[in-house]
């Protein structure tokens, strides 16, 4: 059994068809969940025709500055381990080296990458403010009230990838090539799980705010922050 997992035609598929499968699923998936909001939001006769730019866009500067709303102020730690979790989220993957690598192997294209040191510290930062989510959820009443068994999913498939990669890269419990493998498939995973979970806030936060801040800005005259 371990020999087919870890078989060179497994780990060619991983690497190959299902890269191709997950970034269509991620894109089209995307693409859908996009235009539902925009027809969803142009069935409100009441805001959608007054959506102005200039609300909307001190509505999205508020909300992506740390403690810029008041909400955030009033939950400093929330507003932290958030703050420093999405930065990770983004930035590790994105200038690690060995992804780099994989980019500059099949497109030609490479950039600067983290100091392998830098790359570990944001990979363990990810991983400890799902732990510190998960807590929160467990502990916070007003949280626990309304959360479910799929939101604790939801960061165990953000976690995963994360976790998997640290552990192939240092070869730590598991052998290599095994680590390797369940690292690029939970990567994946999480890819094509993004149209179909709260992940798909990294698209419908721009939508939410400009339609918010619009709302607040245009018609109550105050501010959404």
């Amino acid at each position: 059994m371990y020999d087919f997992v870890t078989s060179i035609d497994v780990y060619n598929f991983l690497i190959g068809p299902m890269v191709w499968v997950a970034f269509i699923v991620f894109v089209v998936g995307s693409a859908y969940r996009v235009i539902s909001l925009i027809i969803l939001a142009k069935r409100d006769r009441v805001v959608y025709p007054y959506l102005s730019l200039k609300y909307a866009f001190r509505s999205f500067i508020h909300w992506l500055i740390p403690f810029g709303s008041r909400n955030m102020r009033l939950h400093p730690w929330m507003t932290f381990f958030a703050f420093i979790f999405h930065i990770g989220i983004i930035v590790t993957p994105i200038f690690l080296y060995p992804h780099i690598v994989i980019w500059h192997k099949a497109w030609g294209i490479q950039w600067w990458a983290l100091p392998e040191n830098i790359a570990d510290i944001m990979t363990i930062t990810v991983i400890m403010c799902c732990v510190f989510f998960v807590f929160r959820r467990i502990f916070a009443s007003e949280v626990r009230f309304v959360t479910s068994a799929s939101d604790y999913l939801i960061i165990a498939v953000v976690a995963a990838p994360f976790l998997s990669g640290f552990l192939a890269f240092h070869q730590l419990f598991a052998p290599y090539r095994l680590m390797l493998m369940i690292h690029i498939l939970l990567g994946e995973l999480m890819l094509m799980a993004i149209p179909f979970t709260r992940l798909s806030h990294m698209f419908s936060f721009w939508l939410t705010r400009a339609h918010t801040g619009s709302e607040f800005g245009v018609f109550r005259h105050s501010r959404d922050y």
